[in-house]
């Protein structure tokens, strides 16, 4: 058994370089291919990038990160973990699907962010009725096809501990770690079953142990990896964490038999010299960020590594995480400029890092004394670069900061806001409408010099015309302009703002088949002009009724970009910050009267550890309220948030002040609000009752349902109606239908009041 390598990756992306697991999935879902012609895009993917990783110089290479829709999903369905609900679907890939997403008669599982990154993963359900069984086909399947390839293959598959922390218990109160001792024998079956295949080693991940855990957690994670590597026929095992230091958990896992150990020396902070028994391990050193694009400081990245030399038993280079959270390559980006490219580093290019630092420590640093040349230059021109250093925006943001005092008391607002006369359980939508080929077609036709910037306003005026219309159809009562303009919610502020860079191919996978494009924040941020009144003075010409401004905030643009590293994020939040505020007050100039700063991803950056949580809470709340309180009394603000354990930010939820706060609550069933309650909220909320991450269309039955529940929660003048997020991935006709149920649910409701 070889025990060692030296440069690795701890998992790959997999919805292709150019999106083709995207389009194939969705090909599936839409009748065009069958599953083998599914199978077959999926094989060519991973054929092509364990092949990539080989020829780059890995030694040893992650399989079974690939996934249709989620790892975790696959994890639950390897260890038999599916909801019962789905049970009755005969096709495994259609009954997989269902649990995802859900169809006309089953609702999906819950689904909330990955630690603090913008990847979303489907949330296990497990019941007492739970029974747990092995499903090993797909990692096999991997794991043969790889070998059959010549790939240095290493099975990925989240751990035990891992996978009961992050599930949701259904039925029952007890705690879903005291369920371990029943998935003990399926991951022994599991481990013996990759031994016979040929796996060398095999990668469990662990990433919950990163975060705060009490001692009875780590003496479980110990145990299981006690019993685990206590097995007489298995492969080495190689525990996972990312994302944070392991902390007391380090000394825990290190003690059990396990024969390697993948740290984070990107994001954690462990003290290394004090744990002895490290000498016995193969320590895998996270020392190129696996979450951000910027070039690596290889002189630092090799000090770091370096530092383990002298305890452990054997070192490769990696990673800090799985290259999950980076688009593959800069050789798809042609218009990034000389400097900015320079500094930059996609999915490819950490893998050469990777190398170039497993050939510095075994071969010495000379031999690629050029990689790290190219590193010191590209630093040296980045530290100098005034599009970082702005002194004249620098000095009017601190001069708001400190003369800032906020909003007027809520009280205060709603009095000047009832000039709105909205009814009781007002209605709305979050922002998007479904983006149709339409406007697909007008964006490409622009962008190719197809059409004229005329052409292109007319086309999107025309759009914003039609879902005006159909939002007074459906008798809705504060309207939105449907965003036919906006590629991405952070996009789309990110081309409009100096400071940001755009990528054109820079895709990662947010959820299922759902990809974005993160912009890149590398410079200090300016808004040259204003960003969306031209579009929302339109739609407010079309109507009586009040039409929202649609704005992202300062957090999420933080959250859902690749952001400068050389500075505080509280000051790159700032910067944003003052950008939005200027955009609130021209939209409020414009006679627009409800402006909404989405802000889905306040959960999304809180720290892991408890300690470091206060801090981020503070300035994110406060960049919220320095992008909101520009305006006058009498303009409501709204925020959005969706998709997260809220219960962990609920008191920042509240102390950002905004007069209506809508928030996801369809899967969770209502959840959110007594939270809520429980920390003295007493501002508008908007509770989703429709899940838009789902094809479904909610009856009015349904709907009505959900309000009713939650009135007990909330009194009727402060609940507003509302989907859970914005509709731009759902097609026309069951968007009107679910709406049209939305509208007649709230009259229904409202009558009974």
């Amino acid at each position: 058994m070889t025990l060692s390598f030296t440069a690795t990756v701890l998992g790959s992306p997999r919805i292709g370089p150019n999106r083709e697991l995207k389009k194939a999935v969705e090909s599936y879902w839409s009748g065009k291919i069958d599953a083998a012609g599914l199978e077959s895009v999926a094989a060519d993917l991973r054929t092509r990038n364990w092949t990539e990783l080989r020829d780059a110089g890995l030694d040893s290479i992650p399989v079974n990160t690939f996934s249709y829709y989620d790892h975790v999903l696959d994890t639950a369905a390897m260890l038999g973990a599916l909801p019962d609900r789905v049970a009755g679907i005969d096709n495994p890939l259609d009954r997989y699907f269902a649990a995802a997403r859900g169809n006309d008669t089953v609702t999906p599982l819950e689904m909330t962010k990955w630690f603090d990154t913008n990847y979303h993963y489907l949330v296990p359900e497990i019941s007492p009725s739970t029974t747990f069984s092995l499903d090993p086909s797909k990692v096999l399947a991997e794991l043969e096809q790889a070998r059959a390839l010549g790939i240095p293959a290493r099975p990925v598959i989240v751990g035990p501990v891992t996978f009961l922390l992050l599930s949701k218990s259904v039925g029952s109160d007890a705690p879903l770690l005291d369920r371990v001792d029943e998935l003990l024998p399926l991951y022994s079956e599991l481990l013996a079953l990759l031994a016979a295949k040929g796996a060398e080693w095999v990668q469990l991940d662990e990433p919950a142990l990163v975060a705060d855990r009490t001692a009875e957690e780590i003496a479980v994670a110990s145990r299981v990896y006690e019993s685990l590597s206590g097995l007489e026929n298995r492969p080495a095992i190689l525990v996972a964490s990312y994302f944070g230091g392991l902390g007391d958990a380090l000394p825990a896992l290190v003690a059990t038999g396990i024969e390697g150990l993948a740290v984070d020396l990107v994001a954690g902070n462990d003290t290394f010299a004090s744990v002895p028994e490290l000498s016995r391990k193969h320590i895998v050193a996270g020392v190129v960020d696996g979450r951000n694009i910027w070039r690596t400081d290889l002189e630092k990245a090799l000090a770091s590594a370096s530092t383990l030399l002298g305890s452990a038993g054997s070192l490769a280079v990696s990673t800090s995480c799985s290259l999950l959270h980076v688009p593959y390559t800069l050789d798809a980006e042609t218009g990034i400029d000389k400097a900015l490219r320079s500094w930059l580093a996609f999915g490819s290019e950490k893998v050469r890092e990777v190398v170039a630092l497993g050939t510095a420590l075994t071969e010495g640093r000379e031999s690629v004394e050029e990689e790290f040349a190219l590193a010191r230059a590209a630093a040296s021109t980045r530290a100098s670069d005034p599009r970082l250093h702005d002194a004249e925006l620098r000095s009017r943001l601190a001069s708001i900061v400190e003369s800032d005092s906020g909003r007027s008391p809520a009280a205060q607002r709603r009095e000047a806001q009832a000039a709105l006369n909205l009814p009781l359980l007002p209605t709305t939508t979050i922002g998007s409408y479904p983006q149709t080929t339409q406007i697909r077609v007008a964006r490409a036709a622009l962008r190719k010099g197809e059409i004229d910037q005329e052409e292109y306003l007319s086309r999107m005026r025309a759009e914003i015309a039609d879902v005006v219309a159909l939002q007074e159809k459906l008798d809705i009562d504060v309207l939105v302009h449907g965003e036919p303009e906006r590629n991405d919610m952070v996009q789309y502020f990110a081309e409009q703002l100096d400071g940001f860079f755009a990528t054109a191919n820079g895709w990662v996978q947010s959820y299922g088949s759902r990809c974005v494009r993160p912009p890149i924040l590398f410079g200090d941020v300016r808004r040259p002009k204003p960003m969306t009144t031209e579009w929302i003075t339109y739609a407010q010409t079309l109507t009586e009724r009040p039409v929202k401004g649609m704005l992202t905030g300062p957090v999420t643009i933080l959250a859902w970009s690749f952001v400068r590293d050389d500075q505080p994020l509280a000051d790159s939040a700032n910067q944003v910050a003052l950008a939005i505020r200027e955009e609130t007050v021209d939209l409020q100039n414009a006679g627009v009267k409800v402006v909404q700063v989405d802000e889905p991803a306040l959960r999304e950056l809180l720290p892991l550890r408890s300690a470091d949580q206060a801090g981020y809470l503070d300035w994110s709340v406060g960049s919220f309220r320095l992008a909101t309180s520009g305006v006058a009394d009498e303009t409501q603000i709204h925020t959005h948030l969706c998709y997260s354990e809220f219960g962990e930010v609920i008191e920042a939820i509240a102390k950002l002040d905004a007069d209506v706060t809508s928030i996801e609550a369809a899967r969770s069933h209502m959840e959110v609000l007594d939270d809520l309650n429980a920390v003295g909220f007493d501002l508008g909320v908007g509770p989703g009752v429709y899940d838009i991450h789902s094809p479904r269309v909610p009856g009015v039955d349904e709907i009505a349902s959900s309000l009713r529940e939650a009135l007990k929660a909330v009194p009727v003048e402060r609940l507003w109606v509302n989907p859970d997020c914005g509709l731009k991935t759902r097609g026309p006709a069951e968007v009107e239908a679910s709406l049209r149920n939305l509208v007649d649910a709230a009259k229904l409701v409202r009558a009974e009041l």
